[in-house]
């Protein structure tokens, strides 16, 4: 069973409000490392992720889902222009992640743009789920969940496709959310409070 992550969800209260760039890279340490979880627990259930290409697309579709849960809450608390340029910058510091990770597989000299291609994924993403309902903050819809589900079918293997939707929609996603949900409003709040737990594994440093 895999070790429960631990990430920053209290911080030091510090005079003005935080930068957009500080709460991203905070929120895309916690995404990516919660997506890297789910794709080991999907190992250990005995589904076959066999490739790295399927793994990062796997990583990529749980990373759109949770940025466009963290614009979700961002809409019920910050003002618009402040809002944007949050979640501007999470996604631009998740790309830059991506990038990374992608290229210390297939090398430097690939000359594909995986930073731009993923933030090309992530407004195809951002228009799909628009259409969904997030009820509360700490869930979202059946529908929303669904969607999710079957964009990680298409790309599982035909022994997969049966089970692993129930997989991501009643495992995985509560616990990702319910993560994120923790860092993501714990970045947000302004009341003076202590350091907590998470340094990135997989992230580049800052």
């Amino acid at each position: 069973m895999a070790m429960p992550i631990r990430v920053k969800t209290i911080w030091f209260k510090k005079e003005g409000e935080r930068s957009a760039e500080e709460i991203a890279g905070a929120v895309a340490t916690t995404a990516w490392r919660v997506a890297d979880k789910a794709i080991d627990n999907l190992g250990r259930e005995n589904y076959d992720i066999i490739t790295p290409d399927r793994g990062f697309k796997l990583i990529a579709e749980f990373l759109a889902f949770l940025v466009h849960y963290c614009d979700r809450m961002a809409y019920a608390t910050l003002p618009p222009e402040r809002r944007a340029a949050v979640l501007q910058a999470v996604s631009n510091r998740l790309a830059e992640v991506m990038e990374l990770n992608v290229r210390e597989v297939v090398g430097k000299d690939d000359p594909r743009n995986y930073k731009q291609e993923f933030i090309d994924f992530l407004n195809r993403r951002f228009a799909d789920y628009a259409a969904f309902e997030f009820p509360d903050d700490d869930k979202a819809s059946f529908p929303a969940l669904r969607f999710l589900g079957l964009q990680i079918r298409d790309e599982m293997g035909d022994d997969d496709k049966t089970w692993v939707m129930d997989q991501i929609m009643d495992i995985e996603m509560p616990e990702m959310m319910g993560t994120v949900r923790k860092s993501f409003k714990g970045l947000l709040s302004d009341a003076p409070v202590k350091r907590g737990f998470g340094s990135p594994d997989m992230l580049p440093p800052e």
